[in-house]
């Protein structure tokens, strides 16, 4: 390596990719090794310590301070700004999630890619759950009123539009009134795309995480017919004792 400027450019990008795979892979094994509970605390110890670590770091290289544990560069930006910047993440969160999709059914066919899809979602899900619950400072068992309060937490929430609210008998619904990905394949004259299965993963291990006492039931999902109102909806329920 010759350490032209653009070949540094594509080492940092890379460094990057590499450190993101590597803190993926320590959270995974440590589900595999541990089970899902004992990872999440793990990660939350790792994590934090990690984060300040790197921003730390990372503010004295870059130039700027540090309020409150976080960079002023972040605090500092105007509202619309960080608004951008955190949909722009959010909209990179699935894209990601999209091309990691298309390499393994390219590689091995639409079933492969949807088995290790709904695997992802068995941690991923209690993990943003578990970041959320921290974040917004609710309890560990806080019933479906703190569970009303996640979903726009989401990083999904960031890019879909949804609808939460209670029904008669005390069920908490969440209805998907704008998917981004039922949308563009919409937009393309494709069908819907078949996520049942991952969504079941995803909603009943995201609720379990806020409360182990939620249960999740689906009201409908792909390739379930749906009206054209929305293209998913979920019920939770508290369990009875």
């Amino acid at each position: 390596m010759s350490d032209t400027p653009e070949e540094m450019a594509r080492a940092i990008i890379d460094s990057v990719r590499r450190t993101a795979i590597h803190y993926g892979l320590w959270f995974a094994n440590a589900v595999k090794d541990f089970g899902i509970d004992a990872a999440l605390e793990m990660e939350r110890e790792a994590g934090d310590r990690g984060s300040a670590i790197v921003l730390e770091r990372l503010t004295a290289t870059l130039g700027g301070e540090m309020r409150n544990g976080l960079p002023t560069t972040l605090t500092d930006m105007p509202a619309e700004q960080q608004k951008a910047l955190l949909t722009a993440l959010a909209v990179n969160w699935l894209v990601l999630d999209g091309v990691w999709f298309q390499a393994v059914e390219q590689k091995k066919g639409m079933a492969a890619a949807k088995q290790v899809n709904d695997a992802c979602w068995s941690h991923f899900s209690p993990l943003e759950a578990a970041r959320i619950r921290e974040l917004a400072g609710l309890p560990e068992q806080g019933g479906l009123e703190a569970l009303a309060q996640t979903f726009i937490h989401r990083l999904y929430g960031v890019i879909n539009e949804q609808e939460v609210f209670f029904e008669e008998d005390g069920a908490l619904v969440m209805r998907m009134t704008k998917c981004r990905v039922q949308t563009a394949r919409k937009r393309k004259g494709l069908p819907d795309y078949p996520c049942k299965s991952g969504g079941v993963v995803e909603y009943t291990t995201f609720a379990e995480t806020i409360d182990p006492r939620l249960s999740c039931e689906c009201i409908a999902c792909p390739p379930d017919p749906h009206p054209e109102e929305w293209s998913c909806a979920w019920r939770f329920r508290l369990k009875e004792a």
